[in-house]
């Protein structure tokens, strides 16, 4: 396969298998990450989707890009909309999870479905998520690449928390683990330093 076609591929099927992980872990009823306690809670405060939420959080951070001089790419486009709209249409189709197993199997297949896609879409390298574009220009004006993504989730989790977003057990699985399964996908389907 051509290069910039696997490019665009995975950006595509990783920003998609993110959007359904997102619509999993928020189906499993267990609590949110930081940004889904955000979205929720945004989505609660003014009357929008979950997803919907999540879009207009996307197009807010991007805001944050012009102090912080970062260019958006294509995959930064399609990851402040596509997520959104995907993790609507899994909402609406799949049941909330009834019994703590299927809980647990939906917690499960959200936390690695947004770990492998963050890695396939990152690996990509047709720009980063809106998100992760205000983490970069942090660790650009002198932060550590870590405590600028700490003081982020942080920020997001507080700012949820206050608007009512749905937290629980999950919400802390979820910091702990999808880093870890990013990490391990990441070799996969790194192609960053290829030209």
């Amino acid at each position: 396969m051509p290069l910039l076609v696997r490019r665009y591929f995975q950006a595509f099927s990783g920003i998609t298998m993110i959007g359904i992980g997102v619509a999993f872990n928020y189906m499993a009823n267990l609590g949110l990450g930081p940004w889904g306690v955000l979205h929720d809670g945004i989505s609660k405060t003014i009357n929008i989707t979950y997803g919907q939420a999540g879009i207009l959080t996307s197009l807010l951070a991007l805001l944050l890009w012009i102090p912080l001089k970062q260019k958006p790419g294509i995959a930064t486009i399609f990851d402040a909309f596509w997520i959104g709209l995907t993790a609507d249409f899994v909402i609406n189709i799949i049941p909330i999870a009834g019994s703590i197993y299927v809980q647990i199997t939906y917690l499960i297949t959200g936390i690695t479905l947004i770990g492998a896609g963050t890695a396939i879409y990152v690996g990509g390298d047709l720009g980063a998520g809106p998100r992760d574009g205000i983490m970069v220009g942090l660790e650009q004006l002198g932060f550590k690449i870590g405590n600028a993504r700490t003081l982020l989730e942080l920020v997001a989790f507080s700012i949820g928390f206050l608007l009512g977003g749905k937290i629980g057990i999950a919400s802390v699985v979820i910091v702990l683990s999808i880093g870890r399964v990013l990490q391990f996908f990441m070799p996969y389907f790194d192609i960053r330093s290829e030209s």
